[in-house]
């Protein structure tokens, strides 16, 4: 049982958001990082199951986690917005969790459609940038890139060796064009949704590099 679990509503730009903040198990926490869950068209929410790991990884690692649902998913208002308004959303509960813990690093995360809001906000932020970008599942397949290629913000892939959203050789090409510091990481599972191996992506979330 977290140390701490607290269900927050967070004004957003099209309505309240759904939040799930989580500390740490066993110890104070060392970095305070927002997590974004998959698309919202397809079933995603903060519960997703990929989502649930991540954010377990992150608070093994010593991480507070902030969770929630974008617009129009579960109790969070509005309506899909396209990756548009969800990078809004991400924005604004990024606030909150700053605010919670104003004396800690930052760090934004996310799973498939999550990790192109995370790896967009993360990388649009200046003076006060996140110290690291964690991605799991980036989704090749969907949308542009381009914003990477000059982002030096420490950025870390962790993805499925079989990923109908982003094979494998799609994402080492993507990732060529990525500027450094970077990492990327293979887990063997048997889907993007890290089928067998949900148990080895904690592990990995966990032991990244700070």
């Amino acid at each position: 049982m977290a140390r701490r679990i607290e269900s927050l509503f967070v004004p957003g730009p099209a309505g309240r958001l759904e939040t799930l903040l989580e500390e740490p198990e066993n110890a104070e926490p060392s970095e305070a990082c927002l997590v974004c869950h998959p698309h919202p068209l397809f079933g995603g929410t903060m519960h997703n199951k990929v989502v649930y790991r991540l954010a377990r990884g992150l608070r093994r690692s010593g991480s507070v986690v902030l969770r929630f649902n974008f617009r129009g998913v579960n109790l969070s208002e509005g309506v899909h917005d396209d990756g548009h308004g969800e990078v809004d959303d991400a924005r604004a509960a990024l606030k909150l969790l700053r605010e919670r813990y104003p004396d800690l690093p930052y760090a934004l995360a996310g799973f498939s459609f999550g990790s192109r809001v995370a790896l967009r906000l993360g990388c649009s932020l200046v003076g006060e940038p996140p110290e690291r970008l964690i991605a799991v599942g980036f989704p090749t397949r969907l949308g542009s890139w381009d914003h990477l290629a000059h982002c030096t913000i420490p950025k870390y892939f962790v993805h499925s060796t079989i990923d109908e959203f982003g094979p494998r050789t799609s994402l080492e090409a993507a990732f060529e064009t990525f500027s450094a510091p970077k990492q990327l990481e293979f887990i063997e599972a048997g889907d993007h949704f890290f089928a067998g191996s949900l148990e080895k992506l904690e592990n990995a979330v966990a032991t990244l590099p700070r």
